[in-house]
């Protein structure tokens, strides 16, 4: 529900910012607006348009998720390049067209963040992403509940 959505996005909101730091040096070299980052994302994936989703994404992304021999059908857990995501990603949204990621939480690091969200089949997942030095996420493990 929206009252739900409204309280989580606060709740990730008040969690990424905080101020982690003890004192100039230890401050976090985080480019990346984390939570504008992960309402996008949500955003992109709730609407299934491939090419919104891929906007995330280094053109050498490297995936490692569970999902992907269910999706493509072969037999690796990773994919390399923006290309193969793609086709992942295609015959994924086309088996799920309503898949849909529900934020439950979200945590920061340097120059990534952690998405722990309800998805597809009912499962929960954990997205541990990293960006690259032009904000792009550069390489992403996915873990998901049995």
């Amino acid at each position: 529900s929206l009252m739900q959505w409204n309280a989580i996005q606060k709740r990730v909101l008040k969690k990424l910012t905080i101020d982690l730091s003890l004192n100039e040096s230890t401050k976090m070299d985080n480019k990346i607006d984390v939570l504008k980052f992960t309402n996008e994302w949500i955003r992109s994936w709730n609407s299934n348009d491939l090419d919104d989703i891929l906007n995330h994404y280094s053109d050498d992304v490297e995936i490692t998720s569970p999902m992907t021999r269910l999706a493509a059908g072969i037999n690796t857990e990773t994919l390399n390049g923006k290309g193969f995501v793609a086709e992942d990603w295609k015959k994924a949204l086309k088996i799920n067209p309503d898949l849909r990621f529900d934020l439950i939480d979200a945590a920061e690091g340097i120059n990534s963040v952690a998405l722990y969200c309800k998805s597809v089949m009912n499962k929960k997942t954990v997205e541990a992403m990293f960006f690259d030095q032009d904000g792009k996420v550069s390489k992403i493990f996915a873990h998901y509940t049995k």
